[in-house]
Protein backbone atom coordinates (compact mmCIF):
# COMPACT_ATOMS: atom_id res chain seq x y z
CA UNK A 1 0.00 0.00 0.00
CA UNK A 2 1.14 2.94 -1.10
CA UNK A 3 1.56 6.06 1.93
CA UNK A 4 0.24 9.46 0.42
CA UNK A 5 2.74 12.19 1.57
CA UNK A 6 2.07 15.84 1.27
CA UNK A 7 4.97 17.66 -1.12
CA UNK A 8 7.49 19.13 0.71
CA UNK A 9 9.90 22.17 -0.95
CA UNK A 10 12.22 19.18 -1.98
CA UNK A 11 9.41 17.87 -3.96
CA UNK A 12 9.02 21.03 -5.50
CA UNK A 13 12.08 21.75 -6.06
CA UNK A 14 13.00 18.15 -7.44
CA UNK A 15 8.98 18.72 -10.07
CA UNK A 16 9.58 21.93 -10.98
CA UNK A 17 13.64 21.14 -12.17
CA UNK A 18 12.54 18.56 -14.07
CA UNK A 19 9.36 20.22 -16.03
CA UNK A 20 12.05 23.20 -16.59
CA UNK A 21 14.38 20.84 -19.03
CA UNK A 22 16.08 22.70 -21.20
CA UNK A 23 14.51 26.67 -20.56
CA UNK A 24 17.38 28.89 -18.58
CA UNK A 25 16.71 28.76 -15.15
CA UNK A 26 19.62 30.33 -13.68
CA UNK A 27 21.33 33.29 -14.60
CA UNK A 28 24.08 34.43 -12.41
CA UNK A 29 27.94 35.95 -12.39
CA UNK A 30 27.98 35.94 -16.46
CA UNK A 31 26.33 32.61 -16.70
CA UNK A 32 23.15 31.08 -17.96
CA UNK A 33 22.35 27.24 -16.49
CA UNK A 34 19.11 25.67 -17.80
CA UNK A 35 16.74 23.84 -15.47
CA UNK A 36 17.97 20.32 -16.07
CA UNK A 37 21.93 21.75 -15.11
CA UNK A 38 20.46 23.42 -12.16
CA UNK A 39 19.30 19.59 -11.32
CA UNK A 40 22.61 18.14 -12.21
CA UNK A 41 24.53 20.87 -9.94
CA UNK A 42 22.37 19.87 -6.88
CA UNK A 43 22.71 16.41 -7.12
CA UNK A 44 26.72 16.70 -7.25
CA UNK A 45 26.82 19.06 -4.32
CA UNK A 46 24.15 16.38 -2.41
CA UNK A 47 26.62 13.76 -3.11
CA UNK A 48 29.45 15.76 -1.95
CA UNK A 49 27.30 16.43 1.27
CA UNK A 50 26.79 12.38 1.90
CA UNK A 51 30.53 11.86 1.56
CA UNK A 52 30.65 14.45 4.24
CA UNK A 53 28.15 12.41 6.02
CA UNK A 54 25.79 15.52 5.92
CA UNK A 55 21.92 14.37 5.78
CA UNK A 56 18.64 14.93 7.52
CA UNK A 57 18.36 17.21 9.87
CA UNK A 58 22.17 17.95 9.97
CA UNK A 59 23.11 21.55 11.59
CA UNK A 60 24.74 23.95 8.46
CA UNK A 61 25.16 27.53 8.41
CA UNK A 62 25.87 29.96 5.14
CA UNK A 63 27.52 33.06 5.01
CA UNK A 64 27.53 34.65 1.51
CA UNK A 65 27.23 37.35 -0.81
CA UNK A 66 24.98 36.41 -3.89
CA UNK A 67 26.57 34.07 -6.10
CA UNK A 68 24.56 30.90 -7.95
CA UNK A 69 26.67 28.42 -5.64
CA UNK A 70 24.81 29.68 -2.71
CA UNK A 71 21.29 28.81 -4.65
CA UNK A 72 22.92 25.13 -5.65
CA UNK A 73 23.71 25.05 -1.67
CA UNK A 74 20.14 25.70 -0.58
CA UNK A 75 18.56 23.25 -3.06
CA UNK A 76 21.20 20.85 -2.03
CA UNK A 77 19.92 21.53 1.68
CA UNK A 78 16.33 20.86 0.45
CA UNK A 79 16.88 17.81 -1.05
CA UNK A 80 19.13 15.73 1.76
CA UNK A 81 16.76 17.82 4.37
CA UNK A 82 19.84 19.55 6.29
CA UNK A 83 19.08 22.05 8.50
CA UNK A 84 19.91 25.53 7.43
CA UNK A 85 21.13 29.04 9.46
CA UNK A 86 21.86 32.05 7.24
CA UNK A 87 24.40 34.32 9.00
CA UNK A 88 23.61 37.88 8.61
CA UNK A 89 26.39 39.12 5.42
CA UNK A 90 26.75 42.62 7.71
CA UNK A 91 26.79 40.83 11.14
CA UNK A 92 29.90 41.11 13.69
CA UNK A 93 31.85 38.64 14.56
CA UNK A 94 30.60 38.06 18.09
CA UNK A 95 27.46 38.00 17.33
CA UNK A 96 27.81 35.34 14.27
CA UNK A 97 29.95 33.23 16.43
CA UNK A 98 26.95 33.06 19.47
CA UNK A 99 24.78 32.03 16.62
CA UNK A 100 26.37 29.11 15.45
CA UNK A 101 26.98 28.03 19.18
CA UNK A 102 23.55 28.23 19.93
CA UNK A 103 22.45 26.37 16.86
CA UNK A 104 24.91 23.96 17.40
CA UNK A 105 25.87 23.98 13.89
CA UNK A 106 28.71 21.74 12.54
CA UNK A 107 29.36 22.71 8.67
CA UNK A 108 29.92 26.27 7.95
CA UNK A 109 29.43 27.33 3.88
CA UNK A 110 31.30 31.10 3.01
CA UNK A 111 31.79 32.95 0.23
CA UNK A 112 35.81 32.94 -0.23
CA UNK A 113 35.85 35.90 -2.32
CA UNK A 114 34.20 38.14 0.50
CA UNK A 115 34.22 36.26 3.72
CA UNK A 116 37.21 33.78 3.96
CA UNK A 117 38.99 36.29 7.41
CA UNK A 118 35.70 36.04 8.79
CA UNK A 119 35.54 32.32 8.54
CA UNK A 120 39.00 31.89 9.63
CA UNK A 121 38.21 33.77 12.85
CA UNK A 122 34.31 32.05 13.38
CA UNK A 123 36.39 28.63 12.95
CA UNK A 124 38.88 29.78 16.13
CA UNK A 125 35.79 30.74 18.09
CA UNK A 126 33.03 28.05 17.47
CA UNK A 127 34.89 24.78 19.12
CA UNK A 128 31.54 23.08 18.20
CA UNK A 129 32.29 23.73 13.74
CA UNK A 130 33.50 20.25 12.45
CA UNK A 131 33.83 21.60 9.01
CA UNK A 132 34.31 24.72 7.09
CA UNK A 133 33.77 24.90 3.43
CA UNK A 134 34.18 27.21 1.12
CA UNK A 135 31.49 27.72 -1.97
CA UNK A 136 34.32 28.63 -4.20
CA UNK A 137 38.02 27.63 -5.25
CA UNK A 138 40.36 30.00 -3.89
CA UNK A 139 39.95 30.29 -0.05
CA UNK A 140 41.59 28.26 3.12
CA UNK A 141 39.15 25.40 3.40
CA UNK A 142 37.86 22.81 1.04
CA UNK A 143 35.31 23.87 -1.81
CA UNK A 144 32.21 22.62 -2.35
CA UNK A 145 32.23 22.79 -6.11
CA UNK A 146 35.46 20.95 -6.25
CA UNK A 147 33.95 18.03 -3.82
CA UNK A 148 31.01 18.04 -6.34
CA UNK A 149 33.05 17.73 -9.11
CA UNK A 150 33.71 14.54 -8.19
CA UNK A 151 31.00 13.15 -8.92
CA UNK A 152 28.42 12.47 -11.98
CA UNK A 153 24.79 13.75 -12.26
CA UNK A 154 22.00 11.35 -10.43
CA UNK A 155 18.37 11.83 -10.21
CA UNK A 156 17.09 14.11 -7.15
CA UNK A 157 15.17 12.15 -4.64
CA UNK A 158 12.61 13.28 -1.55
CA UNK A 159 14.94 13.39 1.45
CA UNK A 160 13.72 11.08 4.62
CA UNK A 161 12.04 13.87 6.39
CA UNK A 162 8.91 14.73 8.18
CA UNK A 163 6.71 17.93 8.14
CA UNK A 164 7.54 18.77 11.34
CA UNK A 165 11.23 18.47 11.32
CA UNK A 166 13.21 21.62 11.25
CA UNK A 167 13.68 22.99 8.02
CA UNK A 168 15.72 26.27 9.17
CA UNK A 169 16.52 28.35 12.08
CA UNK A 170 16.34 31.81 11.01
CA UNK A 171 18.24 34.31 13.23
CA UNK A 172 16.64 37.94 14.61
CA UNK A 173 17.77 40.46 17.63
CA UNK A 174 15.88 40.38 20.28
CA UNK A 175 14.82 42.82 23.13
CA UNK A 176 16.80 40.69 25.49
CA UNK A 177 20.15 41.53 23.81
CA UNK A 178 20.74 38.22 22.26
CA UNK A 179 19.88 37.44 18.81
CA UNK A 180 16.66 34.91 18.85
CA UNK A 181 16.50 31.46 16.34
CA UNK A 182 13.06 30.98 14.51
CA UNK A 183 12.58 27.38 14.26
CA UNK A 184 10.56 26.83 10.88
CA UNK A 185 9.61 23.52 9.74
CA UNK A 186 9.68 21.48 7.11
CA UNK A 187 5.77 22.09 7.06
CA UNK A 188 5.69 25.64 6.73
CA UNK A 189 8.72 26.04 4.26
CA UNK A 190 6.53 24.17 1.75
CA UNK A 191 3.21 26.51 2.82
CA UNK A 192 5.32 29.62 2.53
CA UNK A 193 5.59 28.39 -1.18
CA UNK A 194 2.33 27.49 -1.81
CA UNK A 195 1.23 31.18 -0.19
CA UNK A 196 3.58 32.86 -2.59
CA UNK A 197 2.30 31.15 -5.65
CA UNK A 198 -1.28 31.82 -4.57
CA UNK A 199 -1.02 35.20 -3.33
CA UNK A 200 1.34 36.90 -5.16
CA UNK A 201 1.02 37.79 -8.61
CA UNK A 202 3.32 36.24 -10.74
CA UNK A 203 3.01 37.64 -14.92
CA UNK A 204 3.91 35.57 -17.18
CA UNK A 205 7.01 35.10 -19.30
CA UNK A 206 8.58 35.30 -15.58
CA UNK A 207 12.29 36.74 -15.22
CA UNK A 208 12.89 37.06 -11.65
CA UNK A 209 15.86 39.60 -10.57
CA UNK A 210 17.27 38.92 -7.13
CA UNK A 211 19.20 41.92 -5.82
CA UNK A 212 18.52 41.73 -2.02
CA UNK A 213 20.43 39.11 -0.19
CA UNK A 214 19.92 35.58 -1.20
CA UNK A 215 20.68 33.77 1.63
CA UNK A 216 17.49 35.28 3.56
CA UNK A 217 15.29 37.52 1.95
CA UNK A 218 15.97 36.02 -1.58
CA UNK A 219 15.64 33.11 -0.35
CA UNK A 220 11.72 32.59 -0.76
CA UNK A 221 11.08 33.66 -4.43
CA UNK A 222 13.60 30.67 -6.38
CA UNK A 223 11.29 28.04 -6.23
CA UNK A 224 8.13 30.04 -7.30
CA UNK A 225 10.10 31.64 -9.89
CA UNK A 226 10.95 27.83 -11.30
CA UNK A 227 7.96 26.39 -10.19
CA UNK A 228 6.59 28.87 -12.60
CA UNK A 229 8.70 28.29 -15.37
CA UNK A 230 11.06 31.45 -15.13
CA UNK A 231 14.19 32.36 -14.98
CA UNK A 232 16.25 33.21 -11.89
CA UNK A 233 19.09 36.51 -12.26
CA UNK A 234 21.17 37.02 -9.60
CA UNK A 235 22.48 40.45 -9.03
CA UNK A 236 25.48 40.41 -6.81
CA UNK A 237 24.28 43.30 -4.52
CA UNK A 238 21.97 46.53 -5.27
CA UNK A 239 23.72 49.30 -7.08
CA UNK A 240 20.49 51.25 -8.73
CA UNK A 241 22.32 52.41 -12.28
CA UNK A 242 23.05 48.75 -12.45
CA UNK A 243 19.96 46.95 -11.57
CA UNK A 244 18.42 49.09 -14.15
CA UNK A 245 20.82 48.07 -16.66
CA UNK A 246 20.06 44.66 -15.96
CA UNK A 247 16.04 44.59 -16.22
CA UNK A 248 16.97 46.59 -19.42
CA UNK A 249 19.39 43.62 -20.76
CA UNK A 250 17.40 41.19 -19.41
CA UNK A 251 13.71 42.08 -19.66
CA UNK A 252 13.08 41.36 -16.51
CA UNK A 253 9.78 41.32 -15.52
CA UNK A 254 9.66 40.68 -12.25
CA UNK A 255 11.49 41.35 -8.61
CA UNK A 256 11.78 42.17 -4.91
CA UNK A 257 12.87 45.11 -3.09
CA UNK A 258 13.00 46.95 0.30
CA UNK A 259 12.17 50.65 0.21
CA UNK A 260 15.68 51.90 0.26
CA UNK A 261 16.33 50.34 -2.46
CA UNK A 262 13.43 51.84 -4.43
CA UNK A 263 14.10 55.08 -3.32
CA UNK A 264 18.05 54.85 -4.41
CA UNK A 265 16.54 53.47 -7.40
CA UNK A 266 14.41 56.53 -7.95
CA UNK A 267 16.74 59.21 -7.02
CA UNK A 268 18.87 57.59 -9.68
CA UNK A 269 16.61 58.84 -12.96
CA UNK A 270 15.30 55.43 -13.82
CA UNK A 271 13.74 56.96 -16.99
CA UNK A 272 17.07 56.86 -18.41
CA UNK A 273 16.50 53.38 -18.92
CA UNK A 274 13.95 51.32 -20.55
CA UNK A 275 12.27 49.57 -18.46
CA UNK A 276 8.58 48.48 -19.72
CA UNK A 277 9.42 44.74 -19.19
CA UNK A 278 8.69 45.30 -15.25
CA UNK A 279 5.87 43.99 -14.14
CA UNK A 280 5.87 43.75 -10.53
CA UNK A 281 7.95 45.20 -8.08
CA UNK A 282 7.81 43.30 -4.52
CA UNK A 283 8.45 45.46 -1.89
CA UNK A 284 7.90 44.99 2.17
CA UNK A 285 10.24 44.40 4.93
CA UNK A 286 9.50 47.97 6.52
CA UNK A 287 7.12 50.88 5.83
CA UNK A 288 7.90 52.56 2.61
CA UNK A 289 6.68 56.21 2.72
CA UNK A 290 3.55 56.99 0.89
CA UNK A 291 5.23 60.28 -0.93
CA UNK A 292 8.20 58.24 -2.24
CA UNK A 293 5.46 55.04 -3.44
CA UNK A 294 3.02 57.40 -4.91
CA UNK A 295 6.30 58.67 -6.98
CA UNK A 296 7.84 55.38 -7.79
CA UNK A 297 3.86 54.31 -9.26
CA UNK A 298 3.97 57.45 -11.66
CA UNK A 299 7.11 57.07 -12.79
CA UNK A 300 7.29 53.16 -13.05
CA UNK A 301 3.62 51.95 -13.58
CA UNK A 302 1.14 49.92 -11.87
CA UNK A 303 4.13 47.12 -10.68
CA UNK A 304 3.83 47.85 -6.99
CA UNK A 305 2.88 44.89 -4.87
CA UNK A 306 3.61 45.00 -0.85
CA UNK A 307 3.43 42.19 1.71
CA UNK A 308 3.79 41.83 5.16
CA UNK A 309 4.96 39.50 7.57
CA UNK A 310 7.87 38.78 10.13
CA UNK A 311 10.66 35.76 10.64
CA UNK A 312 8.29 34.28 12.91
CA UNK A 313 5.72 34.16 10.00
CA UNK A 314 7.47 34.79 6.86
CA UNK A 315 6.52 36.85 4.32
CA UNK A 316 2.95 37.00 4.00
CA UNK A 317 0.53 37.68 6.71
CA UNK A 318 -0.85 40.43 4.78
CA UNK A 319 -0.74 41.66 0.78
CA UNK A 320 -1.29 45.13 -1.35
CA UNK A 321 -2.51 44.21 -4.74
CA UNK A 322 -0.89 46.50 -7.41
CA UNK A 323 -4.87 47.50 -8.39
CA UNK A 324 -5.01 48.21 -4.62
CA UNK A 325 -2.47 50.84 -4.34
CA UNK A 326 -4.77 53.93 -5.13
CA UNK A 327 -2.37 56.97 -6.21
CA UNK A 328 -4.77 59.64 -4.60
CA UNK A 329 -5.33 58.15 -1.41
CA UNK A 330 -2.21 58.21 0.91
CA UNK A 331 -3.98 56.05 3.83
CA UNK A 332 -3.98 53.09 1.52
CA UNK A 333 -0.74 53.69 0.53
CA UNK A 334 0.00 53.91 3.51
CA UNK A 335 -1.51 50.42 4.34
CA UNK A 336 0.18 46.88 4.57
CA UNK A 337 -2.43 45.39 3.06
CA UNK A 338 -5.63 42.97 3.62
CA UNK A 339 -4.88 39.63 5.73
CA UNK A 340 -4.45 36.62 3.56
CA UNK A 341 -6.97 33.59 3.61
CA UNK A 342 -4.22 31.18 4.41
CA UNK A 343 -3.83 32.31 8.15
CA UNK A 344 -6.28 33.30 10.85
CA UNK A 345 -5.32 36.77 11.39
CA UNK A 346 -6.80 39.07 13.89
CA UNK A 347 -6.51 42.39 16.24
CA UNK A 348 -6.41 41.76 20.00
CA UNK A 349 -5.85 44.20 22.60
CA UNK A 350 -3.92 43.70 26.08
CA UNK A 351 -6.55 40.77 27.65
CA UNK A 352 -6.26 38.98 23.87
CA UNK A 353 -9.91 40.08 22.84
CA UNK A 354 -10.74 41.09 19.54
CA UNK A 355 -10.47 44.89 19.08
CA UNK A 356 -13.74 46.84 17.72
CA UNK A 357 -13.48 47.81 14.39
CA UNK A 358 -11.35 50.76 13.62
CA UNK A 359 -9.48 50.87 16.69
CA UNK A 360 -5.89 49.67 17.23
CA UNK A 361 -5.19 46.63 18.20
CA UNK A 362 -2.03 43.58 17.95
CA UNK A 363 -1.62 41.53 15.16
CA UNK A 364 -2.02 37.84 15.89
CA UNK A 365 -1.96 35.27 13.84
CA UNK A 366 -2.34 31.56 13.95
CA UNK A 367 -1.86 28.97 10.63
CA UNK A 368 0.73 27.16 8.95
CA UNK A 369 3.56 30.05 8.30
CA UNK A 370 3.69 30.82 12.05
CA UNK A 371 7.22 29.43 13.58
CA UNK A 372 7.36 26.20 16.24
CA UNK A 373 9.18 28.77 18.79
CA UNK A 374 12.25 30.27 19.53
CA UNK A 375 15.12 27.49 19.62
CA UNK A 376 16.21 27.48 23.22
CA UNK A 377 14.23 29.46 24.66
CA UNK A 378 11.11 28.58 26.52
CA UNK A 379 10.22 31.63 27.96
CA UNK A 380 10.06 34.23 24.79
CA UNK A 381 8.55 30.99 22.86
CA UNK A 382 5.56 30.78 25.60
CA UNK A 383 4.97 35.08 25.58
CA UNK A 384 5.37 35.30 21.25
CA UNK A 385 3.02 32.64 21.06
CA UNK A 386 0.45 33.23 24.64
CA UNK A 387 -3.44 32.26 23.59
CA UNK A 388 -2.76 30.25 20.80
CA UNK A 389 -1.46 33.22 18.85
CA UNK A 390 1.48 34.50 17.16
CA UNK A 391 1.71 38.00 18.55
CA UNK A 392 3.45 40.03 16.15
CA UNK A 393 4.26 42.84 17.90
CA UNK A 394 2.68 45.35 15.85
CA UNK A 395 -0.41 47.70 16.56
CA UNK A 396 -2.53 48.31 13.70
CA UNK A 397 -6.39 49.87 12.76
CA UNK A 398 -8.33 47.85 9.73
CA UNK A 399 -10.93 49.76 8.02
CA UNK A 400 -14.29 48.99 6.85
CA UNK A 401 -12.93 46.81 4.07
CA UNK A 402 -10.12 45.06 6.01
CA UNK A 403 -6.96 46.91 5.00
CA UNK A 404 -4.54 47.02 7.80
CA UNK A 405 -2.31 49.69 8.64
CA UNK A 406 0.55 49.47 10.90
CA UNK A 407 -0.17 52.85 13.64
CA UNK A 408 2.92 52.00 16.36
CA UNK A 409 4.97 48.92 17.62
CA UNK A 410 4.99 47.12 20.62
CA UNK A 411 8.95 46.15 20.68
CA UNK A 412 11.19 49.05 20.16
CA UNK A 413 12.47 47.34 16.58
CA UNK A 414 13.85 50.09 14.15
CA UNK A 415 13.61 49.25 10.45
CA UNK A 416 16.26 50.91 8.38
CA UNK A 417 16.80 49.82 5.14
CA UNK A 418 14.89 47.00 5.34
CA UNK A 419 17.13 45.69 8.51
CA UNK A 420 15.30 45.09 11.71
CA UNK A 421 17.81 46.51 14.38
CA UNK A 422 17.21 46.29 18.08
CA UNK A 423 17.56 49.07 20.44
CA UNK A 424 18.74 47.06 23.79
CA UNK A 425 22.05 45.29 21.61
CA UNK A 426 23.41 48.62 20.92
CA UNK A 427 22.55 50.57 24.55
CA UNK A 428 24.40 47.67 25.93
CA UNK A 429 27.37 48.47 23.68
CA UNK A 430 27.12 52.02 24.23
CA UNK A 431 26.61 51.75 28.71
CA UNK A 432 29.69 49.21 28.70
CA UNK A 433 32.13 52.04 27.64
CA UNK A 434 33.36 53.01 30.77
CA UNK A 435 32.69 56.79 30.38
CA UNK A 436 28.97 56.20 29.78
CA UNK A 437 26.05 56.71 32.19
CA UNK A 438 23.09 55.71 30.50
CA UNK A 439 21.78 55.45 26.76
CA UNK A 440 18.83 54.76 25.24
CA UNK A 441 18.87 54.04 21.29
CA UNK A 442 15.50 55.51 19.05
CA UNK A 443 14.51 55.34 15.56
CA UNK A 444 14.33 58.78 14.03
CA UNK A 445 12.82 59.74 10.33
CA UNK A 446 15.83 59.45 7.37
CA UNK A 447 14.84 60.38 4.00
CA UNK A 448 16.82 57.24 2.52
CA UNK A 449 16.65 54.39 5.09
CA UNK A 450 13.36 54.82 6.21
CA UNK A 451 14.58 55.06 10.20
CA UNK A 452 18.12 55.56 11.11
CA UNK A 453 19.41 54.46 14.62
CA UNK A 454 19.90 57.38 17.11
CA UNK A 455 21.97 56.95 20.42
CA UNK A 456 21.05 59.23 23.02
CA UNK A 457 23.56 58.99 26.16
CA UNK A 458 24.74 60.39 29.41
CA UNK A 459 27.92 61.12 30.43
CA UNK A 460 29.73 60.17 33.54
CA UNK A 461 30.53 63.14 35.50
CA UNK A 462 33.54 64.49 34.04
CA UNK A 463 33.63 62.46 31.24
CA UNK A 464 34.66 63.60 27.57
CA UNK A 465 33.96 60.86 25.54
CA UNK A 466 32.69 62.17 21.65
CA UNK A 467 29.99 60.57 19.16
CA UNK A 468 32.67 59.42 17.03
CA UNK A 469 33.93 57.04 19.98
CA UNK A 470 30.94 55.47 20.64
CA UNK A 471 29.89 54.62 16.74
CA UNK A 472 32.80 53.35 16.26
CA UNK A 473 32.78 50.80 19.29
CA UNK A 474 29.27 50.10 18.36
CA UNK A 475 30.60 49.49 14.64
CA UNK A 476 33.08 47.00 16.05
CA UNK A 477 31.05 45.27 18.17
CA UNK A 478 27.76 45.05 16.26
CA UNK A 479 28.42 45.38 12.73
CA UNK A 480 27.44 48.84 10.30
CA UNK A 481 23.95 48.06 10.30
CA UNK A 482 23.68 48.56 14.43
CA UNK A 483 25.60 51.61 14.19
CA UNK A 484 24.02 55.10 14.91
CA UNK A 485 24.16 57.66 12.46
CA UNK A 486 23.83 59.71 15.59
CA UNK A 487 24.24 60.80 19.04
CA UNK A 488 22.71 63.18 21.32
CA UNK A 489 24.07 63.62 24.93
CA UNK A 490 21.99 64.63 27.08
CA UNK A 491 21.80 65.06 30.95
CA UNK A 492 19.24 63.04 31.42
CA UNK A 493 16.85 60.36 29.84
CA UNK A 494 13.32 60.39 30.72
CA UNK A 495 11.84 57.91 32.57
CA UNK A 496 8.31 56.48 32.61
CA UNK A 497 6.89 55.62 36.01
CA UNK A 498 8.30 52.44 37.03
CA UNK A 499 11.65 53.76 36.26
CA UNK A 500 12.07 52.92 32.89
CA UNK A 501 13.30 55.06 29.69
CA UNK A 502 10.35 56.77 28.08
CA UNK A 503 11.32 55.91 24.43
CA UNK A 504 7.86 57.31 24.13
CA UNK A 505 8.83 61.23 25.01
CA UNK A 506 12.10 60.28 23.11
CA UNK A 507 10.97 60.07 19.79
CA UNK A 508 8.21 63.35 19.89
CA UNK A 509 11.18 65.26 20.10
CA UNK A 510 12.06 63.68 16.45
CA UNK A 511 9.00 62.45 14.75
CA UNK A 512 5.97 64.34 13.60
CA UNK A 513 2.92 65.04 16.31
CA UNK A 514 2.67 62.64 19.32
CA UNK A 515 5.38 59.77 19.18
CA UNK A 516 6.85 57.53 16.36
CA UNK A 517 4.51 57.10 13.19
CA UNK A 518 4.63 54.23 10.81
CA UNK A 519 3.98 55.93 7.30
Amino acid sequence: MTVQRDPISADLLIRALRRGGDRPALTAGGRTWSAAAVAEEISRYAQAYDAWGIGPGSPTAILAANRAEVLFQMGTNMVTGARTTALHPMGSLADQADILRDAGVRTLFYDPDRYSRRAVDLADQVPGLERVVALAPGGEHPDLPTAAARYGPRPLRRPDVRPDDVFQIAYTGGTTGRPKGVVQTVRAQAAQTQILLTEWDWPRGLRFLCATPLSHSGRPTFLPTWIRGGEFVVADGFDPERFADTVQRHRVTTTMLVPTMIYRLLDADPDRYDLTSLHRLYYGASAMSPTRLREGIERLGSVFFQFYGQAECPMTVAVLTPEEHLVDDPDRLASCGRPIPWLDTVLLDDDGAEVPAGEPGEICVRGPLVMRGYHNDPEQTAQALRGGWLHTGDVARADDQGFLTIVDRTKDVIISGGFNIYPREVEDVLTAHDEVSAAAVIGVPDPDWGESVKAVVVRRRGARVEAAELVALVRERKGAVYTPKTVDFVEDIPLTGVGKPDKKALRAAYWPAAGRQVN
